[in-house]
């Protein structure tokens, strides 16, 4: 009977630690796609995830000859599997101690925003709308980060909660 109840707390213990990574992976997930889509419509230089997105998605959508949507539909998908994504990525951050979250979360950003400019030319993408100038560079890598931390501090919160 004992080692039930130990089986049983042990699995309430990973799926809340699991639940509070996805979670903070979420809300930072959210935090980078709000910053995208704000700066965006103010920078002329700010990187377009968006177009990077669709034109990713379209090209594997071509691919597996599927139709491609029209234009908002594109985007909403696009929009729709960056937070999912960003999500499970982000929530990597909850791995291991919540001590190192901080710094596993800027290690993911900085990983992610790094790739964001330098995987899509080597994938046959177009790569401008993430690396067109040095400042788009510099913000595409900046705000993957700004997502790893906001990732890492919401889930110190949500492990600090009792």
């Amino acid at each position: 009977m004992a080692s039930y109840f130990k089986v049983t707390l042990f699995n309430t213990y990973i799926i809340m630690k699991l639940i509070k990574a996805l979670e903070s992976g979420f809300v930072g997930a959210c935090t980078l796609t709000l910053i995208h889509e704000l700066v965006r419509r103010k920078i002329p230089e700010a990187p377009r995830m968006d177009l990077l997105g669709m034109n990713a998605l379209s090209k594997i959508l071509r691919k597996f000859s599927a139709k491609i949507p029209e234009r908002n539909q594109l985007f909403g998908w696009t929009l729709a599997g960056d937070i999912v994504g960003n999500t499970l990525y982000y929530s990597l951050a909850g791995a291991g101690s919540k001590k190192t979250s901080l710094s596993k979360g800027i290690l993911l950003g900085l990983t992610a925003g790094l790739g964001a400019v330098t995987l899509p030319k080597k994938i046959g993408i177009n790569d401008a709308p993430s690396s067109r100038t040095l400042q788009t560079k510099v913000m595409t890598v900046a705000w993957y980060i700004i997502g790893g931390m906001v990732t890492a501090a919401v889930y110190k919160v949500l492990e600090n909660r009792k």
